[in-house]
């Protein structure tokens, strides 16, 4: 939790927004995911979303379902999931969020998940489909163990409803810009302005904004309301659309697409990875 909040503040010092990116654990198997969050982190990448794939994704769009069915296919489970991110939580600096639904934390326990993942190293768990109302108990159990509880907002989420989410979460806040599944879009929701200020009205918290982020120009508007701009859909896209020997060097590719760096950017970032460890 920690680590977020050092992240966050690093972000509110600096001219860019910063990336939050989204990628399905085990897809397209745990030892390649592995090395995807490392080369995620070594592009400079401030927060790694990790997703435990589910049977039943039902706030995903196709293209992160399909990468549920490949990872699930694989063997992939919240336990492995954890195992992951262990072996690599010493190698990368960025934070490490677990995404998932609540059905697998119910099955493993919720104490026993958050002790799991606090050993692992993660900072903060999104549950997808965990009401606010009904929150309470993953917030303490979260804060125990000094994971960062996250939530969602979206344009219809209540004023009510936001500053709850502001009182039980940590870290930061994700925003959905739209309404719907996640997936890559053509164009921003013209309503974000509107749900960016009516979070900023009630709560200081930083502020993540996805779905649907998927480009350069995506990026730089957001970058513009929010402190962090999550990119998800179109870095799976990637993942599943590669050829096994190009995969890292297309996942670093598109970020640094995203970012508008150039390999001269990406040896300073890697530098200041190595300076900071």
């Amino acid at each position: 939790m920690k680590r977020l909040e050092a992240i966050f503040s690093s972000i509110s010092e600096r001219e860019r927004p910063g990336l939050v990116t989204f990628a399905t654990a085990g897809d397209p198997d745990l030892e390649t995911s592995a090395q995807i969050l490392k080369t995620l982190d070594g592009v400079g990448v401030d927060v790694l979303e990790v997703g435990v794939p589910f049977s039943d994704p039902l706030a995903d769009g196709p293209v992160i379902q399909r990468a549920s069915e490949r990872a699930l296919k694989r063997g992939t489970t919240l336990g492995n999931t954890l195992e992951m991110v262990s072996g690599i939580r010493d190698d990368v600096r960025a934070g490490i969020v677990l995404f998932t639904y609540l059905n697998p934390v119910i099955r493993m326990g919720l104490v026993r998940f958050a002790t799991a993942a606090s050993t692992a190293g993660v900072d903060g768990v999104l549950i997808l489909d965990l009401p606010i109302e009904e929150a309470s108990a993953f917030h303490e159990v979260a804060m125990s163990v000094n994971i960062a509880p996250i939530f969602l907002v979206s344009p219809t989420t209540t004023e009510a409803r936001i500053k709850r989410a502001a009182q039980l979460g940590r870290g930061y806040l994700y925003g959905i810009s739209r309404l719907g599944v996640t997936g890559m879009k053509a164009d921003i929701a013209s309503n974000v302005d509107q749900l960016v200020g009516r979070i900023r009205n009630v709560t200081d918290m930083p502020l993540a904004l996805g779905f649907g982020i998927s480009k350069p120009e995506h990026v730089d508007e957001i970058g513009l309301i929010a402190d962090a701009v999550v990119v998800g859909s179109g870095l799976v896209d990637v993942i599943a659309r590669s050829k096994p020997k190009e995969l890292l060097l297309n996942v670093e590719n598109y970020i640094m697409w995203l970012l508008k760096k150039d390999r001269t950017d990406l040896v300073h970032t890697k530098q200041s990875r190595i300076d900071e460890s």
